[in-house]
Parts: structure tokens; C-alpha cells; sequence
């Protein structure tokens, strides 16, 4: 029977990117003469049927727009089985013969739960901040937040060489410190804090007061927060080293922005991919790049714990402290 109608949604988080990748899923479907459903604020658009049909004229004028178009929200109901009968019911109306789900890992692991339940073919395209998934170099807005926090580090290095000062800055991570070690890497920053390596903060301070006395006059570690909390970090090396320490929050300032080159260009690669993957017959699986190549990993492997090699970026950033 094929695909004649497809559904696609941006799920969890927001990403710098999201609307490229939306472009490009609606332009390569409707070249393909397949219809495209907008569904709203991801999972709760198919729960109670917030639809719109999309055609080449929606989505003019988004691909340098950040966040989505198609929204976003975090959705308890559809971990429910009354929550995903629902998104089915309304998949089943609408003569839906496939899902784009635009989003991370918590998105993905929805939609392989979705797909084992309903059998409904879903192509997961990867867009978080965080890098989340397994199997993939990088994820779509990846790059525009590390570049972000990298803007705001290199301001706030200003401050500090002229003040003389300690500052510890927080950036975005929840359970991965890949935006952390990132940017302590390109900001040249002496040390950084992330979940996936445990932390010493008396070494810390015994690093600090040592480079004081040797002359090091500024000092700038960042903080995943996931891993620990920058005010309390700067209060403590404050208290323990009597040197004058400020904390600074980054915050959701690296969700948003004008995408890079390279988030845009990862979205829209991606779309055009997903769309194929649907025509072709292939299902609950993510579309990614890996080793500079566009393929697909089954959704249960991507859903794993990522590896992201965090001990040899640690090292190389204390080597070249």
C-alpha cells in the first residue's frame, strides 16, 4: 500500500535546528508526493489531535529560526497505555502511515515503546543539546549550544583576567557532560565537572591556590548541570581557598539562537533521509551521522547510554591547561 500520509512532531527539549530538519522532512515528503500532518507540542499533538496539514508554503522562511515551529512540550500521558491508545486512535482517523519523531533520547525511547505496541513505522531524527544518543557522532543543535556557551566563556574570560578572578560556569547537561567538556576544551578553561567523572574538589583547590601563588591571576571551570551546582562549587572554593570566586548560570540562552551552519546543515541531511527511510519500508530506527556518513541505528541501540569517551577529553583539557 506504501506511505501516502505522514505525521512529524518535535518531542522533548528544543533544539537550534529543529526547524531545518522540519523544512526538510516536509519539502522531500511532498516531492515525493506524500502528504505531511503537523502534529503540536509533540506527543500531546497525536493525543488529542492538535493536527495541520503542511504543504512547501509552511515552512518557507524557518530554516534560521531556533526552537520549533511545530513546538514542543514534555508529555506524562504517553508513557500511559490510555495516553498511547489515544495517539493511536488519532493516527488510525487521520489515515497516518508514518511518524517523524524530531527529538532525544527520551523521545526515542517513546517512540520504539510506541512502535512495539501499534507497529505504526516511526524514523527518529536526533536533535538535542545534550548529544544524547548512541550511535551518532553528534545531534542536531549539538553544535549551535557549545558555540553559545563558548561566546558567553570567552566574555566572561575578560572578566576574569581583568578582575583577577575564580568563575565557575554552568552550562547544560543532565546526565551527559558533552556541552561541558566541549566548551572547558575550546575556551581554553582549566578545569570542568561533569557526571561521568567523579571530582575532587580539595585536588581542585589545591590546583588553585598552587597557580595563584605561581602568578595564575584567573581561573575558569565549567560545570555540566547534572554534575553539581556552579554556586555552590564557587561558594566552597571561596571558603576553602579565600580566593574571590563567582558562580554564573548559563541557562537556557544555548536551548536558543539562530542555528549554526552545521546545525542547519545536519537537519536538513537528516530530514531528507528520514523521509526516504519511510518510503523504503524501514522503521524503528534513528537516522544520524557517523564517521562524516548519513545512517540508521536501531532505536533500542540508540536509546543506550552513550559512550562519550569523557576521560580522554578530561585529559587533553588538564594537558593543555
Amino acid at each position: 500500500m506504501g506511505i501516502k500520509r505522514i505525521a512529524v512532531l518535535t518531542t522533548g527539549g528544543d533544539a537550534p535546528g529543529m526547524n531545518a530538519a522540519i523544512r526538510s522532512v516536509v519539502r522531500s515528503a511532498v516531492a515525493n508526493k506524500v502528504e505531511v500532518m503537523g502534529a503540536f507540542r509533540g506527543w500531546w499533538g497525536l493525543i488529542n489531535e492538535e493536527l495541520k496539514p503542511f504543504d512547501h508554503r509552511s515552512v518557507s522562511g524557518i530554516i534560521n529560526q531556533g526552537g520549533t515551529i511545530l513546538k514542543t512540550a514534555r508529555c506524562p500521558e504517553f508513557k500511559t497505555e490510555e495516553g498511547q491508545k489515544r495517539a493511536y486512535a488519532t493516527i488510525k482517523k487521520h489515515a497516518i502511515d508514518g511518524l517523524i519523531v524530531i527529538g532525544g533520547n527520551g523521545s526515542f525511547t517513546a517512540a520504539h515503546e510506541f512502535f512495539k505496541r501499534y507497529a505504526v513505522p516511526c524514523i527518529g531524527i536526533p536533535a538535542s543539546i545534550d548529544n544524547d544518543i548512541n550511535g551518532i557522532d553528534m545531534t542536531i543543535g549539538w553544535d549551535t549550544a557549545i558555540n553559545t556557551a563558548l561566546a558567553a566563556i570567552d566574555n566572561i574570560r575578560d572578566t576574569a583576567t581583568s578582575m583577577e578572578r575564580i568563575f565557575v560556569v554552568e552550562v547544560m547537561g543532565r546526565d551527559s557532560g558533552s556541552i561541558a567538556l566541549a566548551v572547558a576544551l575550546a575556551g581554553g578553561c582549566e578545569d570542568v565537572i561533569i557526571p561521568e567523572i567523579k571530582f575532587d574538589l580539595g585536588n581542585m583547590c589545591h590546583e588553585i591556590v598552587n597557580g595563584n601563588i605561581r602568578g595564575k591571576v584567573s581561573w575558569i571551570i565549567v560545570v555540566a548541570e547534572g554534575a553539581a551546582s556552579a554556586t555552590e562549587i564557587a561558594n566552597k572554593i571561596t571558603e576553602m581557598t579565600s580566593l574571590e570566586t563567582r558562580p554564573v548560570i548559563l541557562g537556557h540562552i544555548q536551548r536558543g539562537g539562530r542555528p549554526t551552519a552545521l546545525s542547519r546543515d545536519l537537519g536538513l541531511r537528516l530530514g531528507f533521509e528520514a523521509v526516504n527511510c519511510l518510503l523504503r519500508g524501514e522503521t524503528d530506527k534513528a537516522v544520524g551521522l557517523c564517521c562524516s556518513k548519513i545512517t540508521t541505528v536501531d532505536f533500542e541501540f540508540a536509546i543506550q547510554k552513550k559512550e562519550t569517551k569523557a576521560e580522554q577529553w578530561y585529559k587533553l583539557i588538564k594537558i593543555l591547561t
